[in-house]
């Protein structure tokens, strides 16, 4: 049962693919008190207005809402705290060297649990899209969707 909820918990961040245009993704680990990881294996996570940014060397993600733990006591956590992200020295200098770039910033994109156990984080390096970028994207979309539905019937 307990393989079941992990392989269960997989939470987007749909908005990024839509406002971004993501270049290069990679894998991080997520430096987390008690009770948050309760709270992710529950779900009650929103990556919706989550970002990822330098502060001395180290990559942290702000404004990430991990629910409090309703089970909890007086040792509960804040909903929106920086959290560190864990990646290799080699990930973080050439994310802080391409960071360096004029346009590009970090998005979360993902957050799952991996199969063992550990709360898993998938950052992207993106560049903004414009607005008829962005418009483009919706009537793909739309298109896929309609071809979709005359080959379904």
């Amino acid at each position: 049962m307990l393989e079941k909820l992990r392989s269960e918990i997989n939470i987007k961040n749909r908005k990024a693919s839509f406002e971004y245009e993501l270049l290069e993704k990679f894998e991080a680990g997520l430096q987390l008190s008690g009770t948050e990881i309760k709270s992710i294996r529950l779900g009650k996570v929103s990556l919706a207005e989550s970002y990822c940014a330098f502060k001395k060397q180290e990559l942290f993600v702000f404004n990430m809402d991990i629910s409090p733990y309703e089970k909890a006591s007086f040792a509960n956590h804040e909903a929106k705290r920086k959290r560190k992200l864990l990646l290799h020295k080699r990930e973080l200098a050439k994310l802080l060297k391409k960071k360096k770039d004029v346009g590009l910033t970090i998005v979360p994109t993902r957050l799952y649990i991996n199969k063992n156990g550990f709360a898993k984080l998938d950052i992207a390096l993106a560049k903004g899209k414009k607005l008829y970028d962005k418009r483009e994207s919706l009537k793909s979309k739309d298109v896929k969707r309609q071809i979709d539905r005359l080959l379904k019937h």
